[in-house]
């Protein structure tokens, strides 16, 4: 699915680019006005994910957050019928919500990525972003059944 996270939701961003989602957040993209956040949903296809009850009822096809904490919009998104499951292979950057492309076992990586001879590694495409599935992997995929 693809989404667009108005402001409010930034971290939930992160965990459905995790799950595999094309997830856009708004102030990524410079927008925050209502309506510009609306067209933007329209224009580009994407499902609209807000706390905000005007602009979801203004917006064709939103689905409306009513929790704060990012683990109860998680259980609001899976009971709309979103997928809510770790791919066994990253294909989003968390940070930027570009494609992932595996990095080989001869390629050198930045000082914190593990080195890719032992550890599969990601690279993003658009941010140049290094990706592995380390203690966060870990803790949203524990966090995602709850």
């Amino acid at each position: 699915m693809r989404f667009l996270c108005d402001a409010m939701l930034g971290k939930l961003s992160t965990y459905l680019r995790m799950c595999g989602h094309d997830a856009a957040y708004a102030l990524d993209r410079g927008v925050e006005a209502d309506d510009a956040v609306r067209d933007l949903a329209r224009e580009e296809g994407r499902r609209l994910l807000t706390r905000d009850a005007d602009l979801a009822a203004r917006t064709e096809g939103a689905i409306r957050l009513t929790a704060r904490d990012v683990t109860e919009q998680l259980r609001e998104l899976r009971e709309a019928g979103v997928d809510l499951s770790l791919p066994e292979t990253p294909s989003r950057c968390g940070r930027c919500n570009g494609p992932l492309d595996p990095v080989g076992a001869g390629a050198t990586t930045p000082e914190s990525a593990p080195d890719p001879s032992g550890t599969d590694v990601w690279r993003c495409e658009r941010c140049g972003g290094h990706f592995w599935k380390g203690s966060h992997w870990d803790d949203v995929r524990r966090r995602l059944p709850e």
